[in-house]
């Protein structure tokens, strides 16, 4: 049987949020639509606390949107590279006001770059 897509939404939330740290702090409701075979699975995650309900949400500031299949394989094994990849690429699709885009893409892209140095250090 197939996990529970609450528990997978929380699982994936809290990882990518272990390695963009700086994320943690920020007060959002993402509104998060699923679309499997013939049917859509519509959830609500608020940060910080990270607490996800089933229903749409309807004071989501961000809607992200993904094919299950996908996000059941990225919740489990994805990390903050793969979920860039996917959502460059659009196998998953993120919308809202352009500054809140921008202020996680921005945040996530340093953490990377701060990754990218520490790597880099160790090597020399």
């Amino acid at each position: 049987m197939a996990e529970d897509a609450k528990t997978l939404i929380e699982t994936a939330t809290r990882r990518f949020v272990e390695e963009v740290p700086a994320l943690a702090p920020i007060k959002i409701v993402v509104a998060v639509e699923l679309r499997g075979r013939g049917d859509v699975q519509h959830f609500r995650l608020a940060m910080p606390e990270i607490a996800v309900t089933k229903g749409p949400a309807t004071d989501g500031r961000i809607n992200v949107e993904m094919r299950r299949e996908f996000f059941n394989v990225m919740a489990k094994e994805g990390k903050v590279p793969d979920w860039i990849e996917a959502f460059t690429y659009g196998q998953a699709k993120a919308t809202g006001p352009s500054q809140f885009l921008r202020l996680i893409s921005s945040v996530v892209e340093k953490q990377q770059e701060r990754e990218r140095t520490k790597t880099a250090r160790r090597r020399s």
